[in-house]
């Protein structure tokens, strides 16, 4: 009995949270699972490899750790606040749009610490990259 109530009131709050983001669709999910990796391979990057551009040395920092945290909260406040503005304006783009910047923003993470741990990335990729982040 306790444990349905447990996992009723967890059910509640994660559909409230994802309420307040757009919802739970595709678009959020692949943006969290894109964060995610991104840390991981941050944390492994400075952890195992030492290569870490964000640490002298580039080995594992916690201060580095936080601040990465932090801006991927930072990232999903932004989401938010850009799901609410749909409710108010009446739109169905201004979140898909944050989303998709964030996507591109974790994914140029995600391919640069692949890289620092050695997997080959394909010109095209790093072209593309390249791109990114000139325009």
């Amino acid at each position: 009995m306790t444990r349905g109530i447990v996992f009723g009131c967890i059910g509640a709050v994660c559909a409230s949270v994802a309420s307040l983001w757009g919802g739970w669709d595709s678009a959020v999910v692949t943006l969290l699972i894109f964060m995610g990796l991104d840390y991981l391979t941050g944390l492994l990057v400075a952890g195992v490899f030492h290569r870490s551009p964000k640490s002298p040395g580039g080995a594992l920092e916690s201060k580095a750790g936080l601040k990465g945290l932090l801006g991927k909260g930072g990232m999903l406040l932004v989401v938010l606040v850009a799901a609410r503005l749909d409710l108010l304006l009446g739109t169905a783009f201004v979140r898909d749009a944050a989303v998709i910047a964030f996507l591109v923003n974790e994914g140029v993470s995600l391919t640069e610490n692949l890289g620092l741990m050695g997997v080959p990335i394909p010109k095209a990729i790093r072209d593309a990259i390249e791109a990114l982040r000139k325009g």
